[in-house]
C-alpha cells in the first residue's frame, strides 16, 4: 500500500476553540441524530453497518476465516480473507485473533444473506487497542465532511494517504469518496475538525451514478385484512411516534410461516424470507438488507413487536 505526504494546513485555525480527545461514538452506526430534543428527530440511513464486539471463536475455512463476534446478547459472524483491510485503531496493519475487541464496517447497500446469526463480509475491520485513537468510516463530500456533518478533515503534511487498491493518492482524490480515517484529536465545533494521521480511500466500493427515470405514480398501499387491522388496533405500543405491533400474530394471519430464533424470527412464504433480529434495525430480505425505523423488541408477554410499516411490506 503506497503512502503519500501532502502540504501542511494552518493548525492555528484547526485548534481554535481547543482540542479534545476524538469522539468515539459515530452516527454512522445508524442511530437517530437528535436535531432538537423538543421538536424533531432525524432518522439517518447509515452508509456503513458497524458491528462491534469481542472475537470469541475463529473458524478457518478454505477461502476465508469466520470470526464469531459477541457483544452482550448480540452475535454476528465477520468473514475475512487474505484481501481484507484489517488495522488497529491507530492505523497499523493488524491480525485478527480470538479475544480481540473489533469494529467491522460493511457497506450498507451490499447484498446480505438472510441467515442467523447475521454474516458480514466487511470492507474494514478495526482491532480496538488501549491507545487513544479513533476511526471514522464514511462517505466524505467535496469539503471532506462526513455524511452527518460530524467530522471535517483538515489534511496536513503529516497525514499519510493511501488507497485500498494501492493507487497513489492526493488530497483531491479524497473528495466525494468512501474513506477510512484515523485520528486522535478533534475541535469542539460543528462539525468537529481533525488533522487525521492517516486516510485510506476505499476505492473497492463503486461510486453510484445518478439514474434518470420517468416519474411513476405512487401506488396506493394494499388494503389491510380486517382481522389484521383488529390486531393492530388492540395490541400495539409507540416508540418515537412509530407504532409497534406483534410480529407472529400478524404474519401468521397473512399466511407466513414464523420460525423463532434465539434473537428474533425468520418469516417466510414461498420465495420470500425476512430475518428479524430483536434490538437491531437492520433486517434481512431474501439476500438483501433493509432497515426499520425502530428496532424490533421483545415484551414481557414473550411477543416480538415490529414497526407497523412492516405489515405493508408483508401485504405487497
Amino acid at each position: 500500500m503506497k503512502m503519500t505526504k501532502v502540504v501542511p494546513f494552518a493548525m492555528s485555525a484547526l485548534l481554535l476553540g481547543g482540542a479534545i480527545g476524538a469522539p468515539t461514538a459515530s452516527a454512522n452506526e445508524g442511530e437517530p441524530t437528535v436535531i432538537n430534543a423538543e421538536t424533531s428527530v432525524q432518522q439517518v440511513q447509515p452508509i456503513f453497518i458497524k458491528v462491534t464486539g469481542t472475537v470469541e471463536n475463529v473458524e478457518v475455512r478454505e477461502n476465508a476465516t469466520y470470526y464469531t463476534v459477541v457483544d452482550g446478547d448480540n452475535t454476528n459472524i465477520v468473514i475475512a480473507n487474505k484481501d481484507s483491510l484489517v488495522f488497529d485503531n491507530m492505523g497499523k496493519e493488524a491480525k485478527l485473533q480470538k479475544g480481540n475487541k473489533v469494529s467491522a464496517y460493511s457497506y450498507a447497500k451490499k447484498p446480505m444473506l438472510a441467515i442467523y446469526p447475521p454474516q458480514y463480509n466487511p470492507e474494514v475491520i478495526i482491532v480496538e487497542t488501549e491507545e487513544m485513537g479513533s476511526v471514522e468510516v464514511d462517505f466524505f463530500n467535496k469539503d471532506l465532511v462526513d455524511t452527518e456533518n460530524n467530522l471535517k478533515l483538515n489534511v496536513g503534511e503529516d497525514t499519510k494517504l493511501a488507497s485500498a487498491t494501492g493507487k497513489d493518492v492526493k488530497v483531491d482524490d479524497l473528495k466525494e469518496q468512501h474513506l477510512m480515517v484515523f485520528y486522535t484529536i478533534a475541535t469542539m465545533s460543528i462539525p468537529a475538525q481533525t488533522p487525521p494521521s492517516k486516510v485510506i480511500v476505499l476505492d473497492t466500493i463503486e461510486k453510484e451514478e445518478p439514474v434518470e427515470v420517468d416519474p411513476v405514480p405512487t401506488p396506493e398501499p394494499a388494503p389491510v385484512d380486517s382481522e389484521v387491522q383488529e390486531i393492530i388496533n388492540k395490541d400495539f405500543y409507540e416508540v418515537d411516534g412509530t407504532k409497534m405491533v406483534p410480529l407472529r400474530l400478524i404474519a401468521e394471519k397473512l399466511g407466513f410461516k414464523v420460525e423463532v430464533t434465539p434473537k428474533g424470527a425468520i418469516v417466510s412464504k414461498g420465495a420470500l424470507s425476512y430475518t428479524i433480529t430483536r434490538g437491531q434495525k437492520e433486517y434481512g430480505y431474501n439476500k438483501a438488507l433493509r432497515q426499520f425505523k425502530v428496532a424490533p423488541a421483545l415484551l414481557e408477554s414473550g411477543k416480538t413487536y415490529v414497526p407497523v410499516e412492516f405489515v405493508e411490506e408483508l401485504t405487497k
